[in-house]
């Protein structure tokens, strides 16, 4: 790894630790950083103890890790796709997730536990991802066929999903709305314990088949003349970029265009080696969703406004801009 990269992950990781510390600390009520640092560390007073560990400290990491998540998966996608414009919502892993996650709460919600909600998205980004898979196999899959059917499959996923929002009850379609825009609001703990454990395994594993992804941007031919395996390796990091993508979904909603974004930043930080850029998205996107999260709880209350409206009003003008810059390769 390049000394510039290195730099760029310290700095990038002491913005996040800094983001624990002011999110937790800034809201309607303003705590000190000490007292924050104080109160994670069990050795404060205790009089905002209920506000930074119940209220504040959870939500914030939960818009870490979510984040960390999305800007990982969308780097291994555009990585195997060898697309700018691949994302996990682009190409219908957020979609197949986001209609498993409506599904559930349509027809299930009342009669199974609201708990399980994250396994249904999970799931769905699944299946949906492994039809993407079979059906863009023929001979292998190549990068064109898949980008292509998953953009058709999103198209059906989000039919399917205002379909089952304008045919629910009313209530429960507000409740599936505002889980569709994205938002870590209510987040706890337990959605702490369910996506850290995700993410500290796949990332690092995402690392060390950082070499694989290096050879696959340079043409398939060209990978397995060198003795990479290219389609079992694609479809383990495939595997890898669904599994996070899921997990953040299910937990933060389908906050959108982060997985776009944050590969984008990263390369232009530290280029093109995966390796240094798996983490430095990760970084980015966590350092994404937070602000949109800070923004959207602080900006506007007594209003909380879902992170997703920030990162979709950042994220459709890039896109637009990716789309014109890369017209003649497209």
């Amino acid at each position: 790894m390049e000394r510039r990269s290195l730099i760029v992950i310290c700095v990038l990781f002491f913005l996040s630790l800094s983001a624990v510390i002011a999110g937790t600390s800034l809201g309607n009520t303003v705590i000190p950083p000490l007292e924050v640092i104080q109160s994670i560390l069990k050795i404060g007073s205790g009089e905002h103890d209920f506000v930074i560990h119940t209220l504040r400290l959870p939500r914030v990491l939960v818009a870490l890790l979510v984040g960390a998540a999305l800007g990982v998966s969308g780097a291994i996608l555009q990585g195997i796709i060898r697309n700018p414009l691949a994302s996990p919502d682009i190409i219908g892993i957020t979609g197949g997730a986001s209609v498993a996650a409506v599904a559930f709460v349509t027809f299930l919600a009342g009669t199974v536990s609201i708990s399980f909600m994250p396994l249904a998205a999970i799931v769905g980004a699944m299946i949906v991802s492994i039809t993407i898979y079979l059906l863009a196999w023929k001979n292998g899959v190549t990068p064109i066929r898949l980008v292509l059917v998953g953009i058709g499959i999103s198209a059906i996923m989000g039919a399917g999903t205002t379909f089952m929002l304008v045919m629910s009850p009313y209530f429960t379609a507000g409740k599936a709305y505002i889980w569709l825009t994205g938002s870590v609001y209510g987040s706890t703990w337990e959605d702490v314990y369910l996506i850290l454990p995700v993410t500290a395994v796949i990332i690092p594993c995402v690392v060390i088949l950082a070499r694989n992804l290096n050879l696959q941007e340079f043409g398939d031919e060209v990978a397995t003349g060198l003795g990479a395996a290219v389609q079992r390796q694609r479809l383990t990091l495939l595997a890898f970029s669904v599994l996070l993508a899921g997990v953040a979904v299910s937990i933060g909603g389908a906050i959108g265009f982060v997985g776009l974004i944050a590969p984008h930043i990263a390369r232009k930080l530290v280029g093109r080696p995966f390796g240094s850029l798996t983490i430095v998205s990760a970084l980015v996107g966590s350092l994404l969703v937070f602000v949109a999260d800070w923004l959207g709880r602080t900006a506007f209350y007594p209003l909380d406004i879902p992170a997703g409206i920030f990162t979709a009003g950042v994220g459709a003008p890039f896109f637009l801009y990716l789309l014109f810059k890369n017209r003649n390769q497209l």
